[in-house]
């Protein structure tokens, strides 16, 4: 058994298999992978990583399995697959995933191929264990995943909580404790009521009375999704990364295969070692960043512009690039996706009959009007550039100068009395 001292569970235990696994390769690489990518550039202290995030999630998985009864070789595929579940995360997390699976056809939950081989594939049989059943678990498929990849996972428990301690933001404490107490598993006949997730198996359920304690998991990621997933800083240096990332794979031979196995040092490094990029990686280490030049609502931007594909994006920009009589390399349209809240498809028991929850809370309907209200479009040029960009994009997207919000309100001084 390992024992390891952790800044949110306290001291987490491993054994069996996860603890076998957590010396391989893959799982080591995950020390090196930011769990929240660029957002340290607003939040210093928010250095964790997919490692730790990894071990967090591991021990919720085993507080749940010892709750609900499940042990023996099911529960050892469920651990497994925490362990597992982010180790094909490449560099800065999610940030470079839409460019690797244009290219690959790949997710992060795609990992097959990485646990079919090498210590992690040697380890898992060791354990009389199936590499594609834990790769099956990690992607949502198959019985129980859902503890692991759902609407109601351990995996979203543990980041934020750990988001919000290593931000020092407040807004992502939930009581995990409770939460992985109160689940429960039911037949998917009881469960179903036509519109659930297409999972074998039992289905992961909040027991009676915990519509609150489902709610708490909305309210916090609501709350932590402006002010640290979706801060402008973080969405411009994500989108100056993706850049760089792209001239690299089409300036060089590396591929996107390679690109999916780096961690954060590995790609900065060759960002840094590669002309076509090396300017964008100098302003990344220097925190020499792109500006704002528009900042658009949800309800300004047009429907075609909503609906545009990655061709569609790139022929807009080179467009806002060529009438703001800039170069290609300096105006960045970072067009964010449709607002999605899958947790309010998580299922309760209320009065005996499983819901889902987003027909028993009226918060979800006001939290979804939220996150509409919070999302925006970007264009990002060099501060010289900032207005021409901003006026072309305008232009070209079709935006309503008016309607534009072209700064980012800082925080002021307040007391109670003036809510």
């Amino acid at each position: 058994m390992i024992t390891v001292k952790d800044t949110v569970h306290d001291h987490i235990e491993i054994d069996g298999v996860a603890a076998d696994l957590v010396d391989t390769p893959a799982v080591q690489r995950l020390r090196h992978v930011k769990q929240l990518g660029t957002v340290q550039l607003v939040y210093p202290s928010a250095n964790h990583t997919r490692f730790e995030h990894s071990l967090g999630v591991y021990h919720l998985a085993s507080r749940a399995l010892d709750h609900l009864g499940i042990e023996g070789k099911r529960a050892d595929r469920i651990e497994a697959a925490a362990m597992l579940h982010d180790a094909g995360h490449g560099p800065f997390s999610h940030n470079l995933e839409s460019l690797t699976h244009r290219r690959t056809g790949k997710y992060h939950d795609d990992v097959g191929e990485l646990l079919a081989t090498g210590a992690v594939g040697a380890v898992l049989r060791d354990h009389d264990l199936d590499p594609d059943r834990i790769a099956e678990i990690v992607a949502g498929e198959g019985a129980y995943a859902g503890l692991v990849s759902g609407e109601l996972d351990v995996d979203r428990m543990d980041y934020l909580v750990r988001d919000a301690y290593h931000t020092g933001v407040p807004y992502g404490t939930i009581d995990t404790e409770r939460f992985v107490r109160e689940l429960t598993f039911v037949d998917r006949d009881d469960a179903a009521d036509g519109d659930g997730p297409d999972r074998d198996g039992p289905e992961l359920v909040l027991d009676e009375g915990n519509v609150q304690t489902a709610e708490s998991l909305l309210l916090a990621r609501a709350l932590m999704n402006p002010v640290v997933y979706t801060h402008h800083v973080a969405r411009i240096s994500k989108a100056m990364l993706r850049r760089a990332a792209s001239e690299l794979l089409d300036a060089t031979a590396t591929t996107a295969t390679e690109l999916r196995r780096m961690d954060d040092h590995g790609f900065l490094a060759a960002v840094r070692d590669c002309r076509e990029t090396a300017e964008l990686s100098r302003r990344y280490d220097e925190r020499d960043l792109y500006k704002l030049a528009v900042w658009a609502e949800y309800d300004d931007v047009p429907e075609r512009v909503h609906e545009a594909d990655h061709a569609a994006e790139a022929a807009l920009e080179r467009e806002i690039a060529a009438e703001a009589g800039v170069a290609r390399a300096h105006a960045i349209l970072d067009v964010p996706p449709e607002p999605t809240m899958r947790e309010s498809t998580a299922r309760v028991t209320v009065n005996g009959e499983i819901r889902r929850l987003e027909r028993q809370s009226p918060l979800v309907s006001a939290l979804r009007t939220a996150q509409r209200n919070q999302w925006r479009l970007g264009v990002y040029a060099p501060e010289p550039a900032t207005d021409r960009v901003g006026r072309a994009a305008a232009d070209v997207l079709g935006l309503d100068p008016d309607g534009l919000v072209t700064e980012v309100r800082g925080a002021v001084p307040t007391t109670l009395d003036e809510f």
